[in-house]
């Protein structure tokens, strides 16, 4: 919310400076976002008249101007502006004046010179020219009233400054500059100037019949007709300027009018144009099919969720947000009716953004908006339409059906002083809540307070906590040390951070990645084959809908970025939460009933692989990604399984990735069909395993270097192109158990050439792979006498997988 300080200041003006005045705002909870004056530096610009105006002897679009700066002798001024007129007063800069920077950054000075031969002893300026708005249609014209010679940046308040709010959902009592005057008040000690707001006197006796059909959209509805009004007058410059510094600019002097009490007081209301409207007003809910065309051109459609005002032949307003532009206001408006209610926040709350644009007035009622003043806002309106549009007002009519019912909200004392962290009595409590206006009632050692109807944001006792804390100062708060010992926990040596897991992945050559939780809906039921996934009541965007249960789908969209962006090689990853459903789950501190929440890593690379001396170029593939899951999990040893289905990967190219035989992720090669729809040219590989895992580090233990030497034998086995490594490695070990077998390692494949029947002895459809045997004993040498039968054993286990020597028919 912005305005400006000076009419912030005739409501409340304490004895103290700006700054000090924005760090009050800020430490009573009303945070001063930004600060910043109403117009640049300028100087020596006055206000002039126009006693004269000639054609220049030279030039068809340049006019030559008398001015009077209340020098005694008049200026001779050169001026093309289209509205220069004599009798008109506008800001004239003088002989030596500094004009705010143009483009360039440098300061404009204004000298002595001449135009097409005609001497110019100064310049009429217009708005653009002063920064004052982008309006560069001519001169700036001011009020008659204007005095000669006076500076302008005194006349028009330009040393001004404009404060910024940043409000919290609950300070709806802030959202006007009245209300951020009250609060002013209640946190310096100033006086409060509360205008009184009178009753107009009634000239006709013109009403419009109003039925409420809805009490659970409209608790208070307030209207009256003001017939004869001239919308050709034009808006007070006064007003214009407060609308200006308020960001709002001037349209029309009723339409400015409705938008200076809203920021005044922090009504919004409506202003229909009476002729325009069929019968009677009715408010109620939507109905399926209706439209509305509104103020800002656009067309929607209602149903029973949205709350509208309509007549006996259509919808003419979309309730507590915009006016329909069927009833508008305009330069043939002779008769208006004014409209102020109070629409229940839960009946506004989302529908401005349920048709993608938000307005001034639906920002105040979602968040609550005073109901006991409607009708000395439509006093307030009134007044100010007659003082600037003439007219003859009729009677208010005034419908309460349904007002929030307060309750009264108790502090506690000593729990407040509890809360608050420093010693506090009753009066000092007591104090602090009536400065702000609460009515209260005192026992012993407690407060009642009944909530007055303009805070919706006192509910309950911790509500009245904070109000004590911000009047007595968070400045003045204590700083109490803490009574116990503080120790530092030392991290377990068995565990490593996620800092040390996001840097190892670093050095693997990975990017970290950060991403939204809410993903695709499809991403879910395709990558993942969630087909029940957490979905979002309130999604930022529609195709982000849903929570995700795995990190997949964000990488993916990561890679399509930067592929987009001409990458020639993408390594990302990202160590992130993600959300599935689990009906084990209960509500705690850090867990919501129903929902895991598990700590996922995941990486994907893409392109060309790293190079290296010993394997020249070509795309990655499964094995640099197993590779980099092994490094990320040393010193554990992963094991990995074949993985017989998975919705993202493809099915011979993925593996589940196994530690001390508990499944932790996996590793694979993103499935054709996802590669062609994501328009990959290679399919990108990728993996995901359980942070909790990859964090585990057992500590080292030591062991004694073996006294014999290893002995190593080489088997050459010839098995079915079908037959995994893996499975002939666990099949070798099962037949070694209790042997000294210490190891086994694959350290070539030979197959047939393609196209060939038969290849170094191996037919079609074989394999060859070669496996190192590494034998040891602590205990004892070993022989050949001793090695052969675990040799044997292990060729004839092989053989149940189809298994031969290599050599042997």
């Amino acid at each position: 919310m912005q305005f400006p300080e000076s009419w912030l200041r005739e409501f409340c003006n304490p004895p103290i400076s700006s700054e000090q005045l924005a760090q009050t705002l800020t430490m009573g909870g009303f945070e001063v976002e930004e600060r910043r004056p109403a117009a640049p530096p300028f100087s020596k610009v006055v206000i002039g008249e126009i006693k004269e105006v000639a054609p220049h002897p030279n030039a068809d679009r340049l006019r030559v101007c008398q001015v009077d700066v209340g020098q005694g002798e008049e200026l001779n001024i050169v001026c093309g502006a289209p509205n220069a007129r004599a009798g008109i007063k506008v800001p004239c800069a003088l002989v030596g004046a500094e004009l705010p920077p143009g483009e360039d950054g440098q300061a404009f000075k204004i000298k002595l010179g001449k135009l097409r031969g005609v001497a110019s002893q100064g310049m009429l300026c217009s708005a653009r020219e002063l920064h004052l708005n982008d309006d560069h249609g001519g001169l700036l014209e001011l009020a008659a009233d204007a005095p000669i010679g006076l500076d302008v940046r005194q006349w028009l308040q330009l040393d001004d400054v404009l404060l910024t709010l940043k409000l919290t959902p609950n300070l709806a009592h802030g959202l006007s500059v009245y209300g951020i005057a009250r609060e002013l008040a209640a946190l310096t000690g100033a006086p409060l100037r509360v205008p009184e707001i009178a009753a107009v006197a009634l000239t006709s006796a013109e009403q419009r019949p109003v039925t409420v059909q809805a009490p659970d959209l409209c608790g208070r509805f307030s209207g009256r007709v003001v017939c004869g009004v001239n919308t050709h007058a034009s808006t007070p410059a006064w007003m214009v300027a407060r609308l200006e510094r308020c960001g709002q600019r001037s349209v029309s002097p009723l339409v400015d009018i409705s938008n200076y009490v809203m920021f005044e007081y922090g009504q919004p209301s409506h202003i229909f144009d009476l002729d325009k409207i069929h019968g009677g007003l009715t408010v109620r809910w939507g109905r399926a099919g209706e439209q509305l065309k509104l103020l800002n051109g656009n067309t929607i459609t209602v149903d029973e969720q949205v709350g509208v005002i309509a007549d006996e032949r259509a919808v003419e307003s979309l309730a507590g947000v915009m006016g329909g532009d069927a009833t508008a206001v305009s330069g043939q408006t002779r008769n208006i009716y004014i409209e102020a209610a109070f629409w229940w926040p839960q009946a506004v709350q989302g529908r401005s953004r349920r048709y993608n644009f938000s307005t001034d007035a639906g920002h105040r009622f979602e968040r609550g908006v005073d109901p006991s003043r409607t009708v000395q806002m439509i006093e307030r309106i009134t007044q100010l339409v007659l003082d600037i549009c003439g007219g003859q007002a009729g009677p208010i009519d005034d419908q309460t059906l349904r007002l929030p019912q307060r309750k009264p909200v108790t502090l506690r004392v000593a729990r407040a002083a509890r809360v608050i962290g420093m010693p506090l009595t009753q009066t000092q409590c007591a104090d602090a809540l009536r400065r702000l206006g609460l009515p209260l009632e005192q026992s012993e050692g407690a407060i009642t307070v009944m909530p007055p109807p303009y805070r919706f944001d006192l509910e309950i006792e911790e509500d009245l906590i904070e109000e004590v804390a911000r009047l007595i100062g968070y400045d003045n708060l204590p700083s109490t040390p803490a009574q116990g010992p503080v120790i530092a926990s030392v991290p377990s040596e068995a565990r490593r951070s996620r800092f040390a897991v996001r840097h190892r992945l670093a050095d693997l050559g990975y990017q970290e990645t950060i991403n939204f939780s809410f993903v695709q809906a499809h991403w879910e039921h395709e990558l993942v084959g969630n087909r029940n996934p957490i979905e979002l009541l309130n999604p930022i965007a529609s195709p982000m809908s849903v929570m995700r249960s795995s990190l997949i789908g964000s990488l993916l969209q990561v890679l399509r970025f930067n592929l987009d962006r001409k990458a020639p090689r993408v390594r990302v990853f990202e160590v992130s939460r993600v959300f599935m459903r689990d009906a084990a789950v209960q509500t705690t501190e850090v867990s919501v009933q129903g929902v895991r929440q598990p700590m996922k890593v995941a990486a994907l690379a893409w392109g060309e692989a790293q190079l290296r001396w010993e394997r020249k170029g070509g795309a990655v593939d499964f094995f640099d990604a197993k590779g980099d899951v092994e490094a990320l999990l040393a010193p554990l040893t992963p094991r990995f399984v074949k993985l017989a289905e998975h919705p993202a990967l493809h099915p011979g190219r993925a593996a589940r990735v196994l530690v001390q035989e508990r499944e932790i992720g996996f590793v694979g090669e993103l499935h054709p069909r996802w590669c062609q729809q994501w328009e990959f040219a290679q399919a990108p590989v990728l993996f995901e395993l359980d942070l909790e895992a990859v964090q585990a580090r057992p500590l080292p233990v030591a062991r004694p270097l073996p006294r014999q030497q290893a002995v190593e034998r080489d088997l050459a086995l010839v098995v079915d192109e079908s037959v995994a490594y893996q499975d002939l490695v666990q099949t070798i070990e099962a037949a070694a158990a209790g042997s000294p077998l210490q190891q086994v390692s694959l350290f070539d494949i030979f197959r047939p050439q393609p196209g060939t029947e038969s290849s170094g002895g191996l037919t079609a459809g074989k394999k060859s792979m070669a496996l190192r045997l590494v034998f040891n004993s602590d205990t004892q040498a070993l022989t050949n006498e001793k090695i052969e039968p675990v040799i044997r054993a292990i060729v004839d286990a092989a053989a149940q997988l189809g298994a031969r020597l290599r050599g042997q028919a």
